[in-house]
């Protein structure tokens, strides 16, 4: 029966077990943890907090398998999976089109698209950037909590997403009463979600943030200089960086649902998350264990992350060029990118 039902359904054999296991953990982590939140235990609140966070972690990285259509035969099925996510991730504010369709002119244009420009905002308010700056220097995620709070007013403010209007009043009514009744409940519940949230997305960001030196593509502008390399896989795998948790121990790449196997995932994007360590070794043989320049060893993920966190709000243009940002992840001094989430679309 699940041989059929994996045939019929899922995209690639061997698919239905990973699949559905990663499904039912983050929403056993993301409920489970919720329950232990509410509890009001000081210990199972600390508990339910991560879980909830990594709930929302496999979740966010479940959408993007579904973005690229890697977990069902049929785009409708991975659409209405994907767009079921979001909700779990806050991400829901915005459409599952969106999603995918920034997604893609990431892999197509080579580049990191956006809408807003969030540093050409902070250059023009010197007192909104200094206070950014002062809470990245506290680890806070500031950057991201800006992308995600534009995401949910963006068909307010861009005019072309007008007509998600009604939408997204309607997911701010559903969302910001839902949190507004976890509140009156247990501001200390409160709390330990927002708390999760920022965990959630600082994971998400630190994965994010040294995969590439692309250039930066501002709104949906189709100017030839803009995209002069959409297309040229050679850029693409040279300007692309592994960032896994661990090269001794695979196993704790499943933290991220092997996110970091990232030069295998732009290589083949329709390869499915559990399929992606297999393909790294395929592909890159001993060069993946003798670390060369394109895979991070965690310490210095860690060590560019730490160091650049305040310069990482501007970043730094000239690591687009050359080989500067290559030399810089390997001594653990790179500043890479912020906001460039494929959950905010914009």
């Amino acid at each position: 029966m699940f041989t059929k039902i994996e045939e019929t359904y899922f995209r690639c054999k061997g698919g239905l077990l990973p699949s559905v296991s990663a499904l039912l953990y983050c929403h056993l982590s993301y409920l489970g943890g919720f329950g232990l939140i509410l509890s009001l235990h000081p210990v199972l609140m600390v508990i339910g907090t991560f879980a909830v966070a990594h709930g929302m972690v496999i979740a966010s990285y479940l959408i993007h398998e579904c973005g690229h259509n890697t977990l069902f035969k049929s785009p409708q099925h991975n659409a209405l999976l994907g767009s079921m996510l979001n909700w779990l991730t806050g991400g829901c504010y915005g459409t599952f089109a969106d999603l995918r369709e920034k997604h893609m002119r990431h892999h197509v244009d080579n580049a990191d698209v956006i809408e807003f420009d969030y540093r050409g905002y902070l250059a023009r308010h010197p007192v909104q950037r200094k206070l950014v700056e002062v809470l990245e220097w506290l680890y806070v995620p500031a950057i991201e909590l800006l992308m995600h709070g534009v995401l949910i007013f963006a068909p307010f403010i861009f005019e072309e997403k007008k007509d998600q209007r009604l939408r997204t009043a309607k997911v701010i009514l559903v969302r910001f009463g839902l949190l507004a009744t976890l509140f009156v409940y247990s501001p200390l519940a409160y709390l330990c979600y927002l708390t999760a949230y920022v965990i959630f997305l600082t994971i998400l960001r630190f994965m994010d943030a040294l995969q590439h030196n692309y250039d930066t593509i501002i709104g949906f502008d189709n100017d030839a200089e803009l995209v002069k390399y959409r297309g040229d896989r050679d850029y693409e795998q040279t300007h692309t960086f592994s960032n896994p948790v661990s090269i001794r121990h695979p196993w704790l790449n499943l933290i991220t649902l092997n996110f970091g196997y990232h030069n295998a995932h732009h290589s083949r994007p329709t390869t499915p998350w559990h399929e992606l360590p297999k393909l790294h070794r395929a592909l890159y043989g001993a060069q993946y264990e003798s670390r060369l320049p394109f895979v991070i060893p965690f310490r210095k993920q860690l060590s560019s992350f730490h160091k650049s966190r305040v310069a990482r709000v501007m970043g730094d243009g000239r690591e687009a060029q050359g080989n500067l940002f290559a030399h810089r992840l390997q001594d653990g001094s790179a500043v890479g990118a912020n906001g460039v989430s494929f959950l905010t679309p914009f």
